[in-house]
């Protein structure tokens, strides 16, 4: 027969047991939801081996947006409770093809490079930038040329050199080669310079490399804001209609719990969270991310149709 001091010591254990099992049914067990900080051992019940990688477009210098898109991460992973890993792509083709390959989680594509993300990686959009009203913003494709110049519409461009972004950009590159489609111009008769980016381009208009560049209105803001463009010694010839800013996407066969946790974590990030992202985007002041579907891209997905635009355009 057990004596009386170790059945008082068994009666304690067993009750300090129960308390801390019932604790953890309390809490949920173990498991961790979104919001909720990492586990001990760094992982998160939500991401895949606890980390997010997180592919954005190369539309400026990577040092330029990776502390920007830091930010925006830092507080993304604070919701989900795991590492959110920023990675500048080198171009628009690299990231639709990390995309295809399970090398990105999530992934902030151009509109016209969602549209080959969508049709090649099945990219699926959760989310974009509104503007302070909470509206889906958007920005603007132009061509500008020096205010001396004889060039006063898109129709004068027949026979002279434009500067143009990147392969696959929308404003840098889809939207000024459909404005010359629209005019009648044939895209042999017009020297186009790829300049590598839209930084790039608008320095080879700027430097007098070209008879004209592609500069769309959030490179232009930057420009001048850090007084490296002078708006009054150019002329805007052509603009676009408004664009839909960049979609942020997701991969199509991410966990169902993941995805529903990554879209929730994003419709609650502040405007203080995008604030620095707000600012290469041109939206000051900053709003939130709102959900968006494939819906608000289809013209981008009519422009890719009737340029005969694939992923080889990349």
């Amino acid at each position: 027969m057990m004596n009386k001091p170790n059945r008082v010591r068994l009666i304690a254990t067993a009750a300090a047991s129960l308390t801390a099992v019932l604790a953890l049914s309390a809490c949920g067990g173990s498991s961790q939801a979104a919001g909720t900080a990492p586990s001990a051992s760094g992982a998160s019940s939500v991401c895949p081996n606890g980390e997010v990688k997180f592919g954005v477009e190369p539309y400026e210098a990577p040092d330029k947006l990776l502390p920007a898109y830091q930010t925006l991460a830092d507080a993304l992973g604070k919701k989900l409770g795991c590492t959110v890993k920023v990675q500048v792509v080198d171009d628009y083709a690299a990231e639709v093809l990390a995309m295809k390959n399970g090398k990105l989680d999530l992934g902030e594509f151009g509109p016209l490079g969602y549209v080959f993300a969508s049709q090649q990686a099945g990219a699926e959009p959760i989310a974009s930038f509104a503007d302070s009203t909470g509206k889906l913003s958007s920005y603007k494709a132009g061509i500008w040329v020096p205010k001396d110049s004889p060039i006063q519409s898109i129709k004068d461009l027949k026979g002279k050199s434009l500067a143009l972004g990147s392969n696959g950009s929308t404003s840098g590159d889809a939207l000024p080669r459909f404005a010359l489609k629209q005019a009648g111009i044939d895209e042999k008769d017009v020297k186009l310079d790829y300049a590598g980016g839209h930084p790039e381009a608008l320095l080879a208009l700027k430097n007098g490399k070209v008879d004209a560049g592609e500069i769309n209105t959030q490179t232009m803001t930057r420009a001048v804001a850090e007084g490296t463009f002078k708006k009054d010694d150019f002329r805007e010839i052509w603009a676009s209609d408004p664009i839909p800013n960049d979609p942020i996407t997701i991969r199509k066969d991410a966990d169902p719990a993941f995805k529903k946790a990554v879209t929730d974590a994003m419709l609650q990030l502040s405007p203080q969270d995008m604030q620095k992202v707000g600012e290469f985007l041109d939206i000051k002041p900053a709003g939130t991310l709102i959900a968006v579907t494939k819906d608000e891209y289809k013209p981008l997905f009519d422009l890719a149709s009737a340029l005969n635009l694939t992923e080889k355009n990349l």
